[in-house]
């Protein structure tokens, strides 16, 4: 894939720029909004630009593809690459803006290594770049096309539910009366709302109903600030604004953490907090299939107090002719469940198990080791990080 002199080029300039990536990034972001700041009001998480971790995804990213390029010159990292075509779909990424971000992304290079970024050094990082991206449109083309819906649509809230004192649950028809296109269990929906600044955000949650329902679900929670990042912008504007009879503006379903086509094969649940909310989903698509291979439930939580959609937690979970759930509360265990994190020991994990998780990422890496260490192949254990996916481009 990468070119031969490329390749020499790229694997004896990846250390040094690998180096510099979080002031590449800083810099390329800068003069990205300072040339477009529309890209910032209304298409970037300003949240995650104000904390860092969008930068921190970016540079990550480029050096994974890079080092993948570089190890593995047979393949592409269709893994990587389908994830972030997900979240660009979602958001309505144009091919346009790839040269928009080549721009400022090699202005922001040769800015902060100057000299080092010879005509061969360029063309090289050029390559990786355009490698890159043009699979990226090819993949989020395709993704579109599939969709079958042009653009964002309307939706109205038909119901507003309080799960917890932090989740709602917003349910929501279309607003032309139109058709609810399926969905596979697992996606998610990008949602635009306005601001009273003016400014147009867009967050991604996961549908949390079932898949066959002629009405979509999504619950939120409400984001609060941790003295590193800010409040929520968008969780705390549908939080207090958002009603029934209220219209939101919804992408297409997207996301690639979806249940394998392998009805005999034995399949473990796990999430954590509002990590929850695909697993509904998940589990919904299970009993309404007839799922009849062991199904293991594993979530942990708060308390049960705070554990969003547990009703239907149970309830999907008992429609399964072979599941177990198992709960962990950090307080206030009732019976039945168990007291601290979530810990496998004791808890079946059949051979051949296919696993799905989705939670904070020092929960999904607990468990993905508990896993492996089981024997679960790591082809089989998927995942889903809500916000810049800092493990993918960690490798």
């Amino acid at each position: 894939m990468l070119s031969a002199p490329s390749a020499a080029v790229v694997r004896a300039t990846l250390p040094a720029v690998g180096a510099h990536l979080d002031e590449i990034t800083e810099r390329f972001y800068a003069g990205l909004f300072a040339a477009h700041p529309g890209l910032l009001r209304d298409l970037f998480n300003r949240g995650n630009q104000a904390a860092g971790t969008q930068r921190q995804a970016l540079a990550g990213s480029i050096t994974a593809f890079a080092t993948h390029l570089l190890d593995h010159p047979e393949q592409r990292p269709d893994a990587m690459l389908h994830r972030i075509a997900h979240k660009h779909a979602s958001l309505g990424v144009a091919p346009e803006q790839y040269a928009v971000v080549h721009e400022h992304l090699f202005a922001a290079i040769a800015g902060v290594l100057g000299e080092a970024v010879t005509p061969e050094v360029a063309a090289a990082w050029d390559e990786v770049y355009w490698l890159m991206a043009n699979a990226l449109v090819a993949i989020e083309k395709r993704l579109y096309e599939e969709s079958g819906e042009p653009g964002p649509r309307q939706w109205e809230v038909v119901e507003r539910v309080e799960e917890t004192a932090d989740v709602a649950t917003f349910r929501l028809r279309p607003g032309d009366g139109g058709p609810v296109p399926a969905f596979r269990a697992g996606q998610y929906v990008s949602v635009r709302v306005g601001l009273p600044d003016g400014a147009r955000q867009i967050r991604q949650y996961s549908l949390s109903g079932a898949p066959a329902e002629t009405i979509r679900q999504i619950s939120v929670k409400r984001v609060p600030g941790d003295g590193t990042s800010p409040d929520g912008e968008v969780s705390n504007h549908l939080h207090a604004r958002v009603r029934e009879g209220d219209v939101l503006e919804l992408s297409a379903p997207y996301g690639d953490l979806v249940l394998d086509d392998a009805p005999d094969a034995p399949v473990l649940l796990a999430s954590a907090g509002i990590g929850v909310t695909p697993m509904i989903a998940m589990l919904a698509q299970l009993a309404e299939d007839g799922h009849r291979a062991p199904v293991t439930v594993v979530h942990g939580d708060r308390s049960p107090a705070d554990h969003a959609l547990r009703a239907e937690h149970e309830a999907y979970t008992a429609k399964l002719p072979d599941a177990a759930l198992h709960l962990w509360y950090e307080q206030d265990a009732p019976a039945g469940a168990r007291t601290g994190f979530v810990d496998l020991t004791g808890v079946a994990v059949p051979a051949g198990t296919r696993a799905y998780l989705c939670g904070p990422l020092p929960f999904m890496r607990s468990v993905r080791e508990q896993l492996l260490a089981r024997g679960v192949a790591p082809a089989d254990i998927h995942y889903e990080v809500f916000g810049p996916d800092l493990w993918l481009a960690r490798g």
